[in-house]
């Protein structure tokens, strides 16, 4: 599976943005799915996750409320939301697949496929 992250870039503190991550070679509806993001210095955290049905999904602390995961196994895509960003969302955002399993998994190692990273920059 190679997944593809887009949708990055330089938005004002209070803005919004949308990721998407497509696959190809394999479609994405049984795969459960995560987006991650690095800051420079820190460790790769778990931003959200979503079951393979889009039934249950996940949140950090820091984004609940602002961000949303949402999945379409029509058009292999899985989204992510950004709203009312803050600067400290600032970081490289990461989309990944896991494959098998039947609930949203919240830790790096959890999962197999990883797309190349998209930078999302938060200015004050």
């Amino acid at each position: 599976v190679q997944l593809q992250a887009s949708g990055g870039g330089l938005v004002q503190a209070g803005g919004s943005l949308r990721l998407s991550c497509g696959a190809s070679g394999r479609t994405l509806s049984s795969y459960p799915m995560g987006w991650f993001r690095q800051a420079p210095g820190k460790e790769r955290d778990v931003v959200a996750a979503i079951s393979s049905s889009g039934g249950s999904t996940y949140y950090a602390d820091s984004v609940k409320g602002r961000f949303t995961i949402s999945r379409d196994n029509a058009k292999n895509t899985v989204y992510l939301q950004m709203n009312s960003l803050k600067p400290e969302d600032t970081a490289v955002y990461s989309c990944a697949a896991r494959y098998g399993g039947s609930y949203y998994y919240t830790r790096p190692a959890d999962y197999d496929y990883w797309g190349q990273g998209t930078q999302v920059t938060v200015s004050s």
